[in-house]
């Protein structure tokens, strides 16, 4: 039985509607350096205090924490045949857009003003909307803005790479703990297919020549950020019939030189955006594609598969979007920094990991006491905190999961319009709905209506209110369990 729910909204009454994360009350020591045995036994000490309240570089972390990005570094050194950072809808999510760009006194104005509303905030990054490497003074102005008002923010870049090795010194001098580098190929011949032009050493480069350099730049910057012993992702794009077969090639190469994980994210191509490869037709992957790569991939770098694609001023939990709460215009002019929110919000989470670790081990157990063999894909609709707790007809997004007798592995996420709309279900965007969760087996949500329910069943897809607010690991191995032969006392509506 799961442990009984508690709300934290004493904690996080300021976040959005539906923000709020509910836990498990769990005994034990209430410091925020608690819950370091919810440890993977295959990670050192010293790696898990960097990644275990960072939602990029943990999957598990995603549940509990939220980043930021601050949009200060708008100059960029290359052109990406899949980006155009001059396209901008408040509603989109997209890497490179923006709503408004910053200064650093005007970042660090915004990140405590965040910082004092949103609990969950662990991480400041800048990801654009050009290169942060590339725009390095404003770059290293706001971190060591920030720095000294937020000490305890972990700080991290994501950066194409080019000009990555003339930084990794200061990098380092400036606690820079993370570093995502965007590497879509290390055959120049793909590279000159997805970049038409470098700038760099003052000089523009077009072709195999712009990409030969690129990819030099970005393995030295890799192999030093290694030696330093600071954390490192890779970003690819998979771009089907340009460089998807290749990114397992990429995979090796990163591998070899010390990635600590490796992000492969779906081509976006919308000709709307109006970048080079969605004017000329170039299509991204659906789902099932991404996950297939995705799979072959497997046994090589460590794989992230919980990216959203976050734009360059995102705001809060993955999967949700904060940022238009505050821009300028709603934020206090010189906000003070309060950091009583966020250390009272760690030390809950804290106490509550082991928690959930529990279930975890105990849905391990479950699953591997079934004797036939099989798989299960099941979609969650998800607010945070590891746990079934958002409306069917609410839910931007379902979390997707695969279980088998080896376990319950994380492999994606499927983003949907909400089916809700004014306390009413939208047929059309039903269908959508049904379109993107192509190959689910079984849909867990907080609360489901008759009508939406009925119709994904006459899709194929089962769907079930039952498991409500438990944790997701208890109720997919509950599933799995009932559906090879266990006889369970919860079963699918």
């Amino acid at each position: 039985m799961s442990a009984p729910i508690i709300s934290l909204e004493s904690l996080t009454n300021t976040t959005s509607s539906g923000q709020l994360l509910t836990t498990a009350k769990s005994g034990g020591c209430a410091s925020s350096s608690c819950g370091s045995s919810s440890r993977p036994t295959d990670m050192d000490s010293a790696t898990w205090e960097k990644i275990k309240d960072h939602p990029c570089f943990s999957e598990a972390a995603h549940h509990y924490f939220a980043r930021m990005h601050v949009a200060v570094a708008p100059a960029c050194n290359i052109q990406c045949n899949y980006c155009n950072r001059k396209y901008d809808c408040a509603n989109e999510s997209r890497p490179g857009v923006v709503s408004e760009k910053l200064t650093p006194d005007q970042a660090l104005r915004k990140v405590i003003a965040v910082a004092n509303e949103v609990p969950q905030l662990s991480v400041l990054g800048i990801a654009g909307p050009g290169d942060a490497c590339y725009d390095w003074k404003k770059t290293r102005a706001t971190f060591g803005r920030v720095a000294r008002e937020i000490p305890d923010i972990k700080l991290c870049i994501s950066t194409n790479g080019l000009a990555l090795p003339e930084h990794v010194d200061e990098l380092a001098e400036l606690n820079i703990s993370h570093v995502t580098i965007t590497i879509n190929m290390v055959d120049p011949a793909v590279g000159e297919k997805i970049y038409p032009w470098i700038f760099y050493g003052h000089r523009r480069y077009t072709g195999m020549e712009a990409a030969k350099i690129l990819h030099e730049r970005q393995m030295l910057g890799l192999e030093m950020l290694s030696k330093r012993g600071i954390l490192t992702k890779i970003n690819s794009v998979m771009i089907p019939g340009v460089n998807d077969q290749h990114l397992i090639e990429v995979n090796k190469w990163v591998k070899e030189r010390g990635a600590f994980l490796h992000n492969v994210m779906p081509l976006i191509s919308d000709p709307a955006h109006g970048t080079w490869f969605g004017q000329t037709g170039q299509r991204g992957p659906n789902a099932l594609e991404l996950k297939a790569l995705q799979d072959r991939l497997e046994g090589g770098a460590k794989l992230m598969r919980h990216c959203r694609q976050c734009r360059a001023d995102a705001v809060g939990l993955l999967g949700t979007d904060r940022g238009q709460e505050f821009t300028l215009d709603q934020i206090p002019f010189e906000p003070g920094y309060n950091s009583g929110k966020r250390h009272a919000y760690r030390e809950v989470v804290a106490r509550i990991r082991d928690d959930h670790l529990a279930a975890k081990n105990q849905a391990i157990t479950t699953l591997a006491s079934v004797s036939v063999r099989g798989s299960l894909h099941v979609a969650v609709a998800t607010k945070g905190g590891g746990r079934i707790n958002e409306h069917f007809g609410h839910a931007k997004e379902f979390q997707v999961y695969e279980a088998s007798q080896t376990g319950i592995k994380f492999v994606g996420h499927r983003k949907v319009e909400p089916y809700c709309r004014g306390g009413w279900g939208e047929e059309a965007t039903l269908g959508g709905i049904i379109a993107a969760l192509e190959g689910i087996d079984i849909v867990l949500c907080a609360k489901i209506g008759d009508c939406p329910q009925k119709q994904l069943m006459e899709a194929g897809i089962r769907a079930t209110e039952a498991f409500g607010y438990d944790y997701i690991e208890t109720a997919i191995s509950a599933l799995y369990a009932a559906e090879y032969g266990l006889d369970l006392s919860k079963a699918t509506a």
